[in-house]
């Protein structure tokens, strides 16, 4: 049985919207799930007119109508946005929150166990505050509706894994994080995740902190004093981890299929690795949570919002890497 990806569609002022319509044109989704978008069936409409194309447009109550039927996009329809009234590419606090109650509605049915994974697609975080929605962003809005104090980040991009240490907080706040104890125990939970996902290869790289992780301390002591001591205590444990490892080369060598993954010590260290090597098709995936999302790793767009040009690489996937590892994390959630 093919899994049922629940898709978000973001802000309906962004591209997210524009990006499912265009994903949902490709066979190669309906071969490997049956998708549901989640969200506004007017947005969609008008998202489809965008991208020029003419699906039929088939609203469901639940989970359960959909068919995953080829040419045809299936909505589970909130029917929160007033269409008449959305001006695309702007803030507006009622696209925050109806971005927000798309997350929301399918985190509930992911819960229960009727959609298998959720693909999520771009938020904006002044429409979300413009809601009083209290939360930041994606995994801070998942983490709460989850109950998970601190979700995990993956990114794929072609053979590239990239986990984070850290993620939204200053870099001067990022490094006071780089310690011991805490990279000891992200290599764990990194571990379980690549188990999860159902990743047969568990080896993880750690990156260096300082320009060629220190020389020794000649460029900063955090390398010797935090970093290395915590991938000898994960040896000792029985992880398969090797590091630190300088920053220049090692999401080259992560390219070339040396790792299973690689530990990025703060945010701008793997996203810039990632996203230089393919912007669009760089998929987050969000784990430690007893629930599956992906997503794709751009913004709103909000400069091309309506425009038709945005591309929908990084939303298919998305889409498909949630259908390849949805049966998997089941078998092991379960």
């Amino acid at each position: 049985m093919k899994p049922i990806i629940g898709i978000t569609i973001g802000d309906p002022a962004g591209i997210g919207p524009e990006i499912t319509a265009h994903a949902l044109q490709s066979p190669e989704v309906y071969d490997a799930c049956i998708p549901l978008v989640i969200g506004d069936a007017d947005v969609m409409r008008q998202a489809c007119s965008f991208v020029k194309v003419t699906p039929e447009i088939r609203t469901v109550s639940s989970p359960e109508e959909a068919t995953g039927k080829a040419g045809v996009i299936e909505v589970l329809d909130l029917d929160n946005i007033e269409i008449g009234n959305l001006k695309m590419g702007t803030v507006q606090a009622p696209c925050g929150a109806a971005a927000y109650e798309y997350i929301e509605k399918a985190v509930h049915l992911a819960n229960e166990g009727r959609i298998h994974a959720m693909a999520t697609g771009p938020i904006n975080k002044e429409s979300l505050r413009a809601a009083k929605v209290e939360y930041i962003g994606h995994t801070e809005i998942l983490g709460a509706l989850t109950g998970t104090s601190d979700p995990l980040t993956l990114f794929q991009v072609d053979k590239m894994r990239i986990f984070f240490l850290t993620r939204h907080v200053s870099l001067r706040k990022a490094i006071d994080l780089i310690r011991k104890e805490r990279i000891l125990d992200y290599l764990s939970r990194c571990t379980e995740a690549l188990n999860q996902l159902g990743v047969e290869r568990k080896d993880i790289a750690v990156a260096g902190l300082n320009p060629h992780c220190g020389e020794h301390g000649l460029f900063g002591d955090e390398d010797d004093t935090e970093i290395r001591p915590a991938v000898e205590a994960a040896q000792a444990a029985g992880l398969d981890v090797t590091g630190p490892i300088g920053a220049d080369s090692i999401f080259h060598m992560a390219v070339e299929g040396r790792f299973a993954a690689v530990l990025s010590l703060y945010h701008d260290q793997g996203h810039i690795a990632a996203k230089t090597y393919d912007f669009y098709r760089t998929v987050s995936v969000t784990l430690g949570m007893p629930i599956l999302r992906t997503s794709v790793d751009h913004g709103t767009a909000f400069d091309v919002a309506g425009t038709g040009k945005a591309d929908s690489a990084g939303m298919k996937e998305a889409i498909l890497a949630a259908a390849q590892y949805a049966p998997s994390f089941a078998k092991r959630a379960g």
